[in-house]
Order: C-alpha cells, then sequence, then structure tokens
C-alpha cells in the first residue's frame, strides 16, 4: 500500500531512503497553515491548498480553502500522522495532516487522502482531554514515529509556564495516550525536536514561556528568564533527559540551530544591535546543502555542508527584513556608513515582513518560503504584514555549485484572500517532505 508517491507498491509511506525520495515525484500542491488569529479579523484560521504545478492553468495560486470550525486558534506547525519511518509497514499510510493549534491548544487531524486538493477535517483532539491526561497545553510541532504513535512538543502548562512543558504522545488513532518524556524530564523550555533512531537520541530547541511569547517580545522578560537558551539532548526512545546544553547569552532564542549569524549594527531600532533571528532551516536530503533564513535581517542562505566542519556559503538571497531599501532601519559598516540591502520586486509586488518557514523539493531544486512567524511578533516587528498579509515564494536552487534565484513567475499573495488578508507559515507536500521524513 504505498501511497503519495512511495517507491514500492508493497510498502509503507514514504521512501526506503532519503536518495531514493529525492527521484521521487515532484510536488504539485502544498498545504499551508493561514492564520487570522491575532489580525484583528473574528476569521478562523485555514488550511491553504496551493497549486504548484507550473502547467496548471491555476498554478501560484490557492485552489482550495479549509476553515478550522473555531476562533482563536493559531495554527502554526504541522506534521503527518506516518511517513518514511513506516515506510516497511504496508498498513501505515500517509493520510493524515496534524494541525496543533499554539493558542487554543487544539489538534486538528485533516485527511488529505480521499480528496487531495480539497482536504477535509477528521478529528479534533480537544485541549481539556490533554490538558487532564497530561497536564500539557500549547501544542507546537508534531512528528510521526515509527510505531505508528504520534510525539508533539507542548511549550508550557494550561497557565503559560515554560516549567509545565513536555512531549505528548497520541496513539495511530489521535487519541491521548500519555507524556512521552519520563518523569522529571521535561525541557527547562520547548519548540523544536527531532529524533536519530540510529543514534538513539533525541534534541529539543527553546523559545519561551508561553505567558510571555504570547503577549509580544519584551527584553524584561529576557532578563527575568522567560526565555530559553538551551538545547535538550534524550535517549530514544526512552524519553530520559541526559543532557542540557546551555548555549549563553549569545545563544538566546535558539529556535532553529545551525550557523552563526553576526548581528548587524542598526539605527533606528529597539536596540543598538539586531541578531539575524534564524526561524527555520532544513537540509537537503543528499546532505549537502544547509538552508536558513534570518527573520529580521531579510535574508536566505545556502551553505554547502559536504565537509560538517567547514561549511562554505554558496548562495544568499534578502527577500525581505527590517533593514530594506525604503525601511525607517539603517545599518552600519565599518567605517559607521549606513546602508540598506536591496530586495526585488515579484510580480510588480514589494515583499513585506522577512523570510521564515522554508519547504523544499524532493530533488533539492525548488525552495519554498513563507514570512509569518507568530502573529503576535508579526504584528510587533513587521505591522505591514498583519495589515496587508503573507505571501509565498519560490527560490531555484542550483543544486550543481550551489546558488540560489527567486523565480518571478511564482508569487502567492495572501494579502487578496476572499476573507482579508492572512498570515502563512507551515507547508507541507502530500507526498512529504524534507522536514518531515524520518529514516530508521
Amino acid at each position: 500500500m504505498s501511497n503519495h508517491g512511495g517507491d514500492c507498491c508493497k510498502s509503507g509511506p514514504g521512501y526506503a531512503t532519503p536518495l531514493l525520495a529525492m527521484s521521487g515525484l515532484r510536488e504539485n500542491i502544498i498545504y499551508v497553515a493561514a492564520i487570522y488569529t491575532g489580525t484583528g479579523q473574528d476569521k478562523p484560521d485555514y488550511l491553504a491548498t496551493v497549486d504548484v504545478d507550473p502547467s496548471s492553468s491555476t498554478y501560484s495560486s490557492v485552489i482550495h480553502r479549509l476553515s478550522m470550525p473555531f476562533l482563536g486558534d493559531e495554527l502554526h506547525h504541522s506534521g503527518w500522522n506516518s511517513c518514511s519511518s513506516c515506510h516497511s509497514d504496508p498498513s501505515c499510510e500517509r493520510r493524515y495532516l496534524i494541525l496543533p493549534s499554539l493558542l487554543s491548544g487544539r489538534i486538528y487531524v485533516v485527511d488529505t487522502k480521499t480528496n487531495p486538493k480539497e482536504p477535509s477535517l477528521h478529528r479534533v483532539v480537544e485541549p481539556a482531554e490533554v490538558l487532564e491526561k497530561t497536564g500539557l497545553a500549547y501544542p507546537h510541532q508534531p512528528h510521526c514515529l515509527a510505531s505508528g504513535d504520534l510525539l508533539v512538543s507542548c511549550l508550557g502548562d494550561k497557565d503559560g509556564n515554560a516549567g509545565g512543558s513536555g512531549f505528548l504522545l497520541l496513539d495511530s488513532e489521535f487519541n491521548v495516550k500519555r507524556r512521552w518524556e519520563k518523569e522529571g524530564s521535561s525541557p527547562l523550555f520547548g519548540y523544536d525536536f527531532w529524533y536519530q533512531p540510529r543514534h538513539e537520541t533525541m534534541i529539543s530547541t527553546s523559545w519561551g514561556a508561553p505567558a510571555a511569547f504570547t503577549k509580544g517580545f519584551d527584553l524584561k522578560d529576557v532578563s527575568d528568564g522567560l526565555y530559553g537558551k538551551h538545547l535538550h539532548v534524550y535517549s530514544w526512545p526512552e524519553g530520559e533527559l541526559k543532557q542540557i546544553l546551555d548555549l549563553g547569552d549569545n545563544g538566546l532564542l535558539p529556535l532553529e540551530v545551525a550557523i552563526s549569524v553576526k548581528p548587524l549594527k542598526v539605527e533606528n531600532w529597539i536596540l543598538p544591535e539586531m541578531p539575524g533571528l534564524i526561524t527555520d532551516f532544513l537540509i537537503s536530503l543528499d546532505d549537502r546543502f544547509l538552508y536558513f533564513s534570518n527573520w529580521l535581517h531579510g535574508d536566505i542562505r545556502q551553505y554547502n555542508i559536504e565537509d560538517p566542519k567547514n561549511p562554505v556559503l554558496t548562495g544568499q538571497l534578502h527577500v525581505g527584513g527590517l533593514v530594506q531599501k525604503g525601511s525607517h532601519v539603517f545599518a552600519l559598516g565599518e567605517e559607521d556608513e549606513t546602508f540598506q540591502f536591496d530586495v526585488p520586486m515579484i510580480k510588480d509586488q514589494r515583499l513585506r515582513g522577512g523570510p521564515q518557514m522554508f519547504q523544499l523539493s524532493l530533488d533539492g531544486k525548488r525552495l519554498y518560503v513563507t514570512n509569518s512567524l507568530f502573529s503576535v511578533w508579526d504584528k510587533q516587528f513587521y505591522p505591514e504584514l498583519v495589515e496587508k498579509g503573507s505571501h509565498m515564494l519560490q527560490i531555484d536552487v542550483d543544486t550543481d555549485k550551489g546558488g540560489l534565484s527567486i523565480n518571478p513567475n511564482f508569487f502567492v499573495d495572501f494579502g487578496s484572500e476572499p476573507d482579508g488578508p492572512s498570515l502563512a507559515h507551515e507547508m507541507r507536500y502530500p507526498g512529504g517532505d524534507c522536514t518531515s521524513d524520518i529514516w530508521v
């Protein structure tokens, strides 16, 4: 029972190896979490289906919208019920997209098999059940397990305290089982995580206490210790916290951990120095290239990591940011001369916000980019993003020598949505992608 591009008719979902995945079917639609929560519009968040097939008459547009049944959810990250970790089990299939709601705590389960271009709501895991059985709230990142279970990082307790963070375990029918980590092994702060069975290890990153970050970014919350600077190393699959890596004051908010980026000296901003704020990164399936976004600086970077100890910058594009030409913020050079970055227009549209979430095609040749981080933070750092909506870009990748270039024919404007401007966040392909599949 292969599904959505599996490489064997008698196998489970996905592919036997990452290299086989690279020769899989090209993506033709992408599911995008679109958010109205926090924008001032009294509308439910929704899952957008975007046409990314260049031969289609509806290419580069939203072709379907699945609205959630409630208000105030704040859809954020997403993941599949099953992936390549279950490839050897023909009874498994990649059918359901899991959509945790960061603020309301609901976890939506969306059926993408019945009609992939028009997915439908299958089930809602209610926050009251999760709280009652685990004490967890603020669900964030889901990942499928080879067992068929699902693991979801949760960022706090019902009151928004980071001390209540941990990992929710759901069974294959999306029933709440328990907390995954052993007692006394909760992370100091939660955010993303990734497990590698071959090394019997899971690593979890840090954001902050929900009571702090849901109000917006406040420097006092940093000094009060409400934001993390740690990586948490767990034994897999036992769930015992083995080590906490303190990244120091230069490692505050390690949402995604990649390569160090020097802050910019700036004028007319809240601080004299502006961090890049790496908000997403991924690695190509052949382990040759690493990509990450600097949400505040506004650039996307590509590094060749064939020699992991000596990464080489092979591509860089500015596609937004706070220091683009026309902004009131200026960067300072070595001689204190001011400068701003050139940012291109696409389809006569000025690029808003900064690059945030990524998704890379299986063959590594197309990088998709959205620009919303979190509605309250969008409003604080990029108010124009909330007023005019997000957009989605596609970057062409040179997989031979390295290099990035913007596809001028692809621009999905979430500012022109029927119910008003919305914010675009996580993206997923029906056939799996570089950030959801795990090989065991």
